[in-house]
C-alpha cells in the first residue's frame, strides 16, 4: 500500500511518550501527515483539517476519548476512530464501538506492524464504493 497520497492521521493521547511512540511508527511507515494532540478539545477544534483516521485514548481530561468520539462522529461519521487505551475493560470496547469506533487496542499491544495492517485495512475500505 502506498502511504505517500494524503492520508491524514490525528493521534489524541495526554501521555506524552505514547504520543511520540505512535509518531515515530507513523513516520517511519511513511506517514507524513500526522498530527499529535494532548489533549480532546483541541483534536475536536482541528477536525476542520478533515483526518481520515483519528487514534484515540480513552481517559484524559478535560474530555474523556468516548466525548471526543461522539463529537467526531457528529461532525463527520466517515472518520474513522480507533481506541488506543490502557484500558482493558471488556465494556470500554463494547462501549466504543456501539459509537462508532471502528477499533479497540490495548496500548500494551499497539506495535509498529498493528497500525500498519489497521491502516492498510482503513485505506482498502475508504477505496471500496459508497
Amino acid at each position: 500500500m502506498n502511504n505517500e497520497f494524503p492520508f491524514c492521521i490525528f493521534i489524541v493521547d495526554d501521555d506524552p511518550f505514547c504520543l511520540q511512540l505512535y509518531h515515530y511508527h507513523l513516520s517511519s511507515l511513511g506517514y507524513k501527515n500526522v498530527y499529535a494532540f494532548d489533549n480532546g478539545k483541541d483534536c475536536v477544534k482541528s477536525l476542520a483539517l478533515q483526518p481520515d483516521l483519528i487514534l484515540l485514548d480513552h481517559y484524559m481530561k478535560p474530555m474523556n476519548g468516548m466525548d471526543v468520539l461522539k463529537q467526531v462522529k457528529r461532525n463527520n461519521p466517515d472518520i474513522f476512530v480507533v481506541f488506543i487505551s490502557g484500558q482493558e475493560e471488556i465494556h470500554l470496547p463494547i462501549v466504543a464501538m456501539d459509537n462508532g469506533a471502528f477499533d479497540y487496542l490495548v496500548k500494551t499491544d499497539v506495535t509498529e506492524d498493528k497500525l500498519h495492517l489497521l491502516i492498510e485495512k482503513i485505506q482498502l475500505i475508504k477505496k471500496l464504493p459508497h
